[in-house]
């Protein structure tokens, strides 16, 4: 297993020891329920509940303070009110114990004042050595000690099992209710954390942790901001790297989402574009809906990945078989046709089936459930498929055909443990729970069963896709000075950014002379570190065809930037070449403040400016990065040479996406933004070449 980084978390996760500082003989209220979850899960290490007004909690010697405890407790639950946190916390360092977990609200998410008081707790435990998980959380658990460090009402009917899930929240209440519910779907949870108001223990560090555990798949995650975007990022990378799928909960997505989820948890939410494109990078499944997040969890922990989309399906309905097929299109998925042998060979067991694919065999199978298990075989073995999907409905729930029909399935999966199988069925929960024990994903809705596989499907491209991406060169900070269009094009091409061969004249003379050497027609623009925006003023003239229009255009660009920015400093007026045809697209970097500088590209025109077409990546990335970022916009068919025209040169332009991306990483630190507005993609050979370019300084660090 590949670990980035140590954290402090095992003590945490896998105490020998636990203090419960406010316990509580009442195992109903929230000051009972951690100690008496701790004896109903068994932990075996010691307990120790603190209450100077009981001799016994729960039957448990208790003790007056956490002082006349013999032993120092690896882990404390402080179960105590926000008014006696402090001292707690004190009484936590003197004590030595590694970890404190701090049930109690009030703090960075009521306000300034709460935020003050939470920050003297993190200085308290930081000079004694001490973790702290919260403040306003729900804890943590790991059931294969019995560790349940929570109060959460959700295991009051239901010790939850051991299995192959992590969950991390930085809401309780919500990572509650999605272990509840993974717990009905029948996956086992290992690990169990909700971060709460992060003032030490954050979802980031949370992460990187379960991404190291052996005995972790898939990890469920919900989060509404992230303040270490860099271990946030490593965090995501050492789970692609070990093969561990992440489903994320992200919201946020609207204004109002954004506050509450700011004002919930005291977190930075962060542009939400910069969240697809770092889940997109990392190959994170970003569920939409808690089903759908539970779903792919589900599917996930069976540890199965596709190789390829091909779908086999087999059915009992020709209607069913259509809105799989249907689903399969929407999500990606390829219902590709048996081979003619196969489909030869089916018809001669089902002369009235339907076996191209969708597999249909009619009620035929029902009455001789081996032709359903031979029809299994031959697609599994002859198909090409590594997923397959299989409709009946309620079948597995009748008294008569259910056997048979576990069977028939069971037999024809038998010689393929490595593919992936997914039926479609109404049955009762022991049913299901039969097929799933041998293997199978079971779904009672075909849509949700093909977007499971979907998500399979990509998570097993993004575990291939790891690159190592070169750490950009030093770079000399740029300064905060304002930069002109010459000197933003001087500083990117350093960078290896493609430009015109543009010449600055001062005068009318030189621009004349400038003309001449590039050859006419030409493109005339003011430069001005004071002037972004040239058009506005009318600060630009293309197509000036002789030196005499030159040498005028020279003194009309002059004059109109004395008109319209009197203050500006002219550093002169950039005489360029007309670019040649191609396809206009636009590259730009901006800031995140979370996670640095992110890379932004999209087609010019109406794509950016109505459809909003554009793709996002942080800096840096590869070169198979670059190519992904293009594909993923919807207008990339007009770089394939749409209606005739030659394709784009797309590999030039997956360098060009390099460079600004290594650019941007290199001056993480004092650039705001990079805007390159027009790049021309010319045809397939002849490269790309930006046409203008405006790099804005940081002026906050």
């Amino acid at each position: 297993m590949k670990h980035l980084s140590s954290t402090g978390l095992d003590a945490l996760f896998r105490p020998r020891s636990v203090a419960i500082l406010g316990a509580s003989d009442d195992p109903t209220r929230v000051s009972g329920r951690p100690l008496r979850y701790l004896k109903e899960g068994g932990f075996a290490g010691g307990l120790y509940p603190v209450n100077p007004n009981r001799e016994t909690v729960q039957g448990i010697k208790a003790y007056a303070s956490l002082a006349d405890v013999l032993e120092v407790p690896d882990v404390a639950l402080l179960a105590v009110p926000a008014s006696m946190t402090e001292k707690a916390v004190a009484d936590c360092v003197e004590k030595g114990v590694k970890a404190a977990v701090i049930f109690s609200a009030g703090y960075a998410e009521s306000g300034e004042e709460g935020l003050v008081i939470q920050n003297r707790l993190l200085q308290t435990a930081r000079a004694g050595g001490m973790r702290i998980l919260g403040p306003n959380c729900l804890g943590l658990f790991n059931p294969n000690l019995g560790f349940f460090g929570t109060f959460t009402q959700s295991l009051d009917k239901e010790m939850p099992h051991g299995g192959p899930l992590g969950i991390i929240s930085q809401s309780g209440a919500y990572g509650s209710h999605i272990a509840y519910l993974a717990r009905q779907r029948g996956i086992g949870i290992n690990y169990w954390i909700t971060t709460g108001n992060e003032a030490d223990i954050d979802i980031s560090e949370a992460l990187e942790w379960m991404a190291g555990q052996d005995d972790i798949k898939v990890i469920m995650a919900y989060v509404e901001g992230v303040r270490d975007g860099a271990r946030f990022r490593q965090a995501l990378e050492l789970a692609r790297k070990n093969r561990k799928p992440v489903v994320m909960m992200k919201v946020g997505r609207s204004e109002i989402g954004a506050k509450a989820a700011s004002s919930h948890t005291a977190s930075l939410a962060g542009s939400d574009a910069i969240y697809d494109a770092l889940f997109q990078q990392y190959g994170v499944h970003r569920a939409q809906t808690t089903e759908e997040q539970i779903d792919v969890a589900y599917a996930c922990a069976r540890g199965i990945f596709p190789k390829d989309n091909k779908l086999g399906v087999v059915t009992l309905s020709g209607g069913a078989g259509v809105l799989i097929s249907d689903a399969a299109e929407r999500y990606g998925l390829d219902v590709a046709p048996m081979p003619d042998d196969a489909q030869k060979t089916l018809q001669e067991l089902l002369p009235y089936a339907t076996v191209v694919n969708p597999v249909d065999t009619t009620a035929q199978a029902l009455n001789d459930m081996s032709l359903l298990a031979r029809n299994i075989e031959v697609i599994l073995d002859q198909g090409g498929y590594d997923a397959l999907i299989g409709f009946f409905s309620t079948v597995p729930n009748t008294r008569t055909l259910s056997g048979p029909l576990r069977k028939a399935v069971e037999e024809g999966c038998a010689k393929y443990p490595d593919r992936l199988i997914a039926l479609e069925m109404v049955a009762d929960e022991e049913v299901v729970r039969d097929y799933e024990r041998a293997g199978f994903l079971v779904f009672e809705d075909a849509d949700r069963a093909v977007a499971a596989l979907s998500a399979l499907r990509r998570f097993a491209i993004a575990f291939e896709q790891s690159e190592s991406v070169a750490a950009p060169a030093p770079a000399a900070p740029i300064g905060k000075q304002a930069l002109s269009e010459r000197a933003a094009k001087d500083l990117l091409g350093k960078a290896g950014i493609p430009f015109l061969d543009e010449r600055l004249a001062t005068n009318a003379a030189s621009a004349g002379n400038a003309a001449d050497a590039i050859g006419y027609p030409v493109v005339l623009k003011i430069v001005s570190p004071d002037i972004e925006h040239k058009t506005e003023i009318g600060g630009v003239m293309v197509g000036v065809a002789d030196r005499a229009g030159v040498e005028a255009g020279y003194a009309t660009l002059m004059q109109r930037a004395a008109e319209h920015a009197p203050k500006a400093s002219i550093e002169g007026v950039l005489v360029a070449p007309m670019a040649g045809k191609g396809v206009e697209t636009i590259v730009g970097v901006s800031r995140d403040p979370v996670f640095g500088p992110a890379v932004m590209f999209g087609l010019g025109g109406v794509h950016v400016e109505v459809l909003k077409d554009v793709a996002f990546r942080l800096a840096p990335f590869g070169r198979e990065e670059a190519m992904r970022m293009i594909d993923s916009i919807r207008g990339r068919a007009m770089l394939s040479g749409a209606r005739g025209a030659a394709p784009s040169d797309v590999n030039a332009l997956a360098d060009l996406l390099v460079m600004i991306s290594q650019f941007a990483a290199a001056h993480a630190d004092d650039v705001e933004t990079v805007d390159l507005n027009p790049v021309i993609a010319l045809p397939m050979g002849e490269g790309v070449v930006a046409l203008d370019a405006l790099v804005v300084p940081r002026q906050d660090n």
